[in-house]
């Protein structure tokens, strides 16, 4: 016990020094940084950002398709429900859609159909957007929403070109990534082997970029209409402060 008491002490400090760069980073941004209780990743709360509380959480991957650790984040935006778009690498959008041709063809298709994260079933449930006009986009991203028309106008302009930008350098080809915009917040997570400052700084304004065309889209949303939704949920909140969900 004793031992595995000071390996636990010696992991955090270790991982503390680690990742002091981005505690500076985010307590200038007058956010909250907390070491998970296992010393083995981390969590960053903005709750006065604009355009609304950020929620970054760097550490094990909560999805199948993001071997290792993932940075996830999560922006609350208070948003109509029904603004319902994603874009995400396709080659992970690829190998997404193969595994879900294989749950659907088992013997198992209730639990498949049960147990499958919302980023699968929207591939089915929504149309994609095959002729965005960037080639960069249609070659590196999948990108589908409520309607092709509203995906449109959410991806092309100032979101496209940042995306384009990012192919450059930040999510290289086949690098694993989801942006989806769902329950009138915006979602973002993508493997990060090792937490690094300036990679986390380009998802953060990446991030930033989605929620301003997400709320140029929300005046394009009629009460009077609603669209398909789904009900699993994107992030799995833990119940205990300090552990990354």
């Amino acid at each position: 016990m004793v031992v595995k008491q000071v390996k636990h002490w010696l992991v955090t400090r270790a991982n503390a020094a680690r990742w002091r760069p981005i505690q500076d980073w985010a307590e200038a941004r007058h956010a909250e940084f907390t070491q998970t209780r296992d010393g083995l990743g981390f969590l960053i709360e903005v709750r006065q950002a604009a355009p609304g509380p950020l929620r970054i959480e760097w550490g094990a991957s909560q999805r199948g398709y993001l071997p290792g650790t993932e940075l996830r984040m999560r922006c609350e935006m208070g948003l109509h429900s029904d603004l319902q778009f994603m874009v995400l690498c396709r080659t992970l959008m690829e190998n997404l859609e193969r595994a879900m041709f294989e749950a659907y063809t088992d013997t198992l298709k209730t639990r498949a159909d049960t147990d499958m994260p919302e980023e699968m079933r929207w591939l089915v449930m929504f149309p994609k957007l095959n002729n965005p006009a960037s080639q960069v986009l249609r070659q590196r991203y999948g990108i589908v929403g409520v309607t092709k028309e509203l995906t449109s106008d959410w991806i092309e302009g100032e979101l496209g070109e940042a995306l384009v930008q990012a192919s450059q350098d930040l999510l290289p080809e086949g690098h694993p990534f989801v942006l989806m915009s769902m329950r009138g917040n915006l979602y973002l997570r993508t493997e990060m082997s090792e937490a690094d400052l300036p990679k986390l700084q380009g998802l953060v304004r990446l991030l930033e970029c989605a929620a301003r065309a997400t709320q140029r889209m929300a005046g394009r949303i009629s009460d009077s209409g609603a669209w398909p939704t789904t009900t699993s949920i994107a992030f799995t909140p833990s119940t205990r402060s300090g552990d990354i969900y």
